[in-house]
């Protein structure tokens, strides 16, 4: 969890590119694979870097994985954002 968090400061410094690359290792984690966080900043991440269909791949996984009625909406408008 605090990598993911580490990740989203890492965006804010050093680019999306940047805490992507730490994004990615972070799926290997047990404790994280099914996290629907994990999946929503990959998907943001991707969508900052113009990758809009891996993007909603994304945020697909993290409706897959779950979250609030709330959380589901607005994953559903990212991956209506990111053209389907």
């Amino acid at each position: 969890m605090i990598a993911l968090n580490r990740a989203v400061a890492v965006s804010k410094v050093h680019g999306a590119a940047e805490a992507l690359a730490s994004i990615e290792l972070l799926q290997e984690d047990p404790k994280l694979r099914d996290y629907y966080l994990l999946f929503a900043v990959r998907g943001h991440l991707l969508r900052e870097l113009g990758r809009r269909a891996d993007a909603a791949n994304s945020f697909r996984k993290a409706l897959e994985c779950g979250g609030s009625e709330p959380e589901r909406r607005f994953l559903r408008r990212r991956i209506g954002e990111c053209g389907g």
